[in-house]
């Protein structure tokens, strides 16, 4: 898996750009493209009905996202823009939303995310008086006015609007117009931007599609499968990591590593990453009938949308730690998103199992359903499995017929399930008392024994004190215990919501999971719902609730066009959840309720979408004698933020959770992450706090701060001392730290220095929306990324290396800023070792000293003067494992040309691990 790795200070994105029409015709391989004339300035109408093209490749050594080919058939016809959007271009629509370039006029528009580029197109589209292809609920931009969230962004490819092209466009456009040698690389480019078309003449279609800036495409990074997608527009969703794709290398990379097929870049592409060197040209048109296929290689012509930020959860349940499990209907599978991972997907569970009534577990780690139908009486299971995307851990309930399971944590602390033997149609007396409710205990994955509680179908739950359960299918039911007991032993059935004696149709009761023992349902637009709401209303139009013996006391009306289905209690607060169908009777919605102001929050679209449950855990606002604000303690990574702030704050959480613990701090880039396996060290509890998008300083920040007043048995520091980054002062350091709550928050509280901090682990992981990627990669690890081998490659040099030059200023204080340090530790008797990680041993061929420099010259200076603090500070020691190349790791320990694969990790592991004992 590749990393986000070091980059620019910013990550980039570029834009169409305009320039004179043109016609021809032009083949690639067999395929034949036609281009015509376009009365939309600066594009290309490009004839691709019938025609189809390969995208990815079968070369065995491409990445695994690159791999196999895949054929994508067009049934329609489109337009591109012949050039990348230029800086001009740009700032001439985005000026007035607040956001202006600083760069030459005619070169890609660069430094911008893709979320820029989305809003660009869209001002494009309205400026012609089109509609717009993406759509969002609120914009979140940073101090520089650079948009780093769409909170309910869709791309709706039926529009006939500017957009970003497609991977399987841009491959189509692209092919017959790809000269790697005529581009700018990093052979002549300088390392820097070039005016567009600069290198070609009019008789060329489309300018710079390899090299000079990377591009964007529209479509989320998935898996490609061996097969034929007809109009592919990508995955449906971003996954964990919420990848995007870039095409077509830049000026900073060598030739002979631009490829056609390459999908990436080597850092980690989200939507909110900005770079100097990665930019974009505008499509325009509808896809009809798009595709979508996600990595379960499965296409589809239909996807389901997140379309409330983990943020906007957070700030109605004061945690991330939120999931909402619903059915598919469409797929038939049980679907689930979880809140706590900042880049949302929607898993789904594919299983020849109906999957109804889905209910998450109180701790939020299982999720029982059964194959019945509330309503429909007839045989049905209850089964239970682990929510999480592995699909594991399956468990039947053995019984003759369960439905509609129900959760519960008796006052034993005891979890059980309630069911009931038929959920079918309880308005006949008779039937309904002819099935029953019963609970079963469940414990390390397995059920316990059944036991029966009582006559009556009550599926719509259990009152925490015992004295009311209830049940909502044509009729709103309820048992009462009698005085001085319970519904187990001695209680009365009763019918609830009558008008003049008569009971009123009712469904989807569910009674609230606190202990006011109100209860949700949905009506038919009853007399006594309407004489209670003050006006007419049609079925299901309005949430009714009522309190413990029947009354009624709250209602409110569904969004306009729509109605409500599936309705239900959220675990914790006063809300509820449920489906909006529209119109057509479609439930095309999932929405959160808020019953303290009617705000109704729409949380998922889809085609079909059925019961949804939601669940949220109890955060704790308290470690030792403080109270923290959760909207600052802990918040080291805010959504839509990119790799490095996420990487750096999970790091931060093994920190807090591990502060007792640890006695090895290992800092530094992300060489360091790939290349110390902090569980290999043996002389003593280590964690690898390295990260990928790292200057020295920030490394440092964090030692000094964190560890040294935190971690209590602290006995060493290793930092990564990467040379060819000490261009950098604080670049990244007021990247990584300025405007992060969290950082602020500790700095101006003086980094809790001398406090009990025991627990704050589980504050910083209620308020951060790790993904699962970052909890999978480092929780077991301590921090440590395992890479396969590949091998040391090419030598790239991405940055001129004259710049020891130009920026000696840099080295100097990058020296100082170390020695400072490493006295400091010092005095407090850690001890620090610098490490110089082992890089292309092909440098040696080349004027740079590493993969970002600095001439070798230089780093020699750089090196002996460290080398010099070792032997005048005690407790400072350096560690070279790269000996200017002359190192004996050997392809096989590489990942690429500045990274260690396992294998590396383990040889660099043990000599660290040797050095450390020594310093015992």
């Amino acid at each position: 898996m590749d990393f986000l790795r070091f980059v620019l200070p910013v990550i980039l994105f570029i834009f169409w750009a305009a320039c004179s029409n043109s016609e021809g015709v032009f083949s690639e391989n067999s395929t034949n493209i036609e281009i015509e004339g376009d009365s939309l300035v600066g594009m290309h109408r490009i004839k691709a009905t019938g025609e189809s093209i390969l995208l990815g490749t079968n070369e065995v050594t491409a990445k695994a996202n690159e791999r196999p080919s895949m054929k994508a058939r067009f049934d329609y016809d489109f337009s591109m823009g012949r050039t990348e959007v230029t800086c001009a271009e740009f700032n001439d629509l985005m000026t007035a939303r607040g956001l202006s370039l600083s760069c030459e006029a005619s070169v890609p528009a660069t430094n911008i995310t893709y979320y820029d580029a989305v809003l660009f197109a869209n001002e494009r589209s309205k400026s012609e008086g089109f509609d717009t292809a993406y759509t969002y609920s609120r914009a979140i931009f940073d101090s520089e006015g650079h948009c780093l969230n769409l909170e309910g962004f869709a791309y709706r490819p039926e529009k006939n609007a500017y957009r970003l092209p497609t991977e399987a466009e841009w491959i189509f456009v692209t092919t017959a117009s790809w000269n790697v040698a005529g581009g700018w690389t990093s052979e002549n480019s300088n390392y820097r931007l070039h005016p567009v078309c600069e290198k070609t003449d009019s008789s060329v279609h489309f300018c710079d599609v390899a090299g000079n800036a990377m591009e964007w495409v529209n479509d989320w990074l998935g898996k490609f499968r061996d097969t034929t997608v007809t109009n592919f527009v990508g995955a449906p969703d971003g996954g964990a990591l919420g990848q995007r794709i870039v095409k077509g290398g830049s000026y900073r990379n060598s030739a002979e590593s631009v490829t056609l097929y390459s999908r990436g870049d080597v850092y980690t592409v989200t939507s909110s990453t900005r770079a100097d060197y990665v930019g974009f040209r505008l499509a325009f048109g509808a896809i009809p009938g798009a595709t979508w296929m996600g990595n379960d290689g499965k296409a589809s012509s239909s996807r389901v949308v997140p379309l409330t930020s983990s943020a906007t959860v957070r700030s109605l349940f004061q945690t991330y730690r939120v999931k909402l499990a619903f059915r598919d209907d469409k797929s038939g599978n049980l679907a689930y998103i979880d809140y706590s991972s900042g880049n949302l997907s929607v898993y789904e569970i594919e299983d020849t199992l109906e999957v109804y009534h889905p209910e998450i577990s109180p701790d939020g780690k299982y999720v029982a359903f059964c194959t019945g139908l509330e309503g429909v009486s007839g045989k049905s299971d209850v089964y239970v499995r682990d929510l999480n995307a592995a699909v594991s851990n399956l468990v039947k309930l053995e019984v003759e017929s369960a439905a509609i399971p129900r959760w519960r944590v008796l006052e034993s602390g005891e979890t059980v399930i309630v069911y009931v033997t038929d959920a079918g149609n309880n308005k006949e007396e008779t039937a309904f008392k002819s099935a029953s409710t019963w609970q079963v205990p469940f414990a390390n994955g397995k059920f316990g024994k059944p036991q029966k509680l009582f006559d009556g179908a009550y599926h719509g739950g259990i009152s925490e004190d015992n004295t009311l359960a209830v049940t909502g299918a044509r009729l709103l039911r309820a048992r009462l215990a009698n005085k001085g007991s319970t519904v187990m032993s001695s209680a009365h059935d009763t019918v609830w919501y009558q008008n003049e004696g008569v009971a009123e149709q009712a469904c989807n009761a569910s009674l609230a999971k606190d202990s006011s023992k109100r209860t949700l349902f949905l009506d038919f637009g009853g007399k006594t719902g309407r004489e209670y709401a003050g006006v007419n209303y049609g079925t299901h139009e309005r949430l009714l609730v009522v309190d413990s013996v029947g009354n009624l006391v709250q209602t409110l009306a569904a969004p306009a066009g729509y109605s409500f289905d599936h309705s239900e209690w959220v675990t914790n607060g006063n809300y509820a959840v449920a489906t909006l169908a529209n119109a057509n009777g479609a439930h095309t919605k999932i929405a959160l309720i808020d019953l303290n102001d009617g705000n109704i929050v729409e949380l998922v679209e889809g085609d079909e979408l059925w019961h949804p449950s939601l669940w949220s855990s109890d955060v704790q606002t308290s470690v030792s004698e403080f109270v923290f604000d959760l909207d600052s303690a802990g918040v080291y990574f805010v959504e839509g933020q990119d790799w490095p702030h996420e990487a750096l704050a999970y790091k931060m959480n093994l920190m807090w959770k591990y502060a007792n613990q640890v006695e090895i701090l290992c800092v530094g880039s992300s060489r360091t992450e790939d290349g110390i396996v902090a569980t290999k060290i043996k002389s003593g509890f280590a964690l690898n706090m390295g990260h990928s998008g790292n200057d020295m300083n920030a490394s440092l920040y964090v030692a000094e701060n964190y560890g040294a007043k935190h971690l209590k048995n602290l006995k060493t520091v290793v930092v990564s001392l990467d040379f060819d980054l000490w261009q950098n002062k604080t670049d990244f350091s007021d990247y990584l730290f300025m405007n992060i709550p969290g950082y602020i928050y500790d700095k101006n509280h003086f980094f809790w220095e001398n406090e009990d901090m025991a627990d704050f682990s589980q504050i910083v992981e209620a308020v951060s929306p790790f993904s699962t990627i970052a909890i999978e990669v480092y929780g077991q690890s301590r921090g440590w990324v395992g890479n396969e081998a590949a091998e040391w490659g090419v030598p790239l040099v991405e940055s001129d290396s004259n710049w020891s030059k130009t920026q000696a200023q840099a080295l100097d204080w990058n020296l100082a800023r170390l020695e400072s340090f490493a006295k400091e530790m010092d005095r407090l008797q850690i001890n620090v070792i610098g490490v110089i990680f082992p890089q292309n041993p092909r440098y040696r061929e080349t004027g740079s000293w590493g993969r970002y420099g600095p001439q070798r010259s230089a780093a020699a200076k750089y090196i002996e003067a460290v080398q010099a603090l070792a032997d005048r500070i005690p407790h400072f020691n350096v560690l070279d494992e790269n000996r200017n190349g002359n190192h004996d790791y050997i392809d096989q320990m590489a990942l690429n040309t500045d990274h260690l694969s396992i294998k590396g990790a383990e040889q660099l592991t043990a000599r660290l691990d040797s050095l450390l004992i020594t310093l015992e």
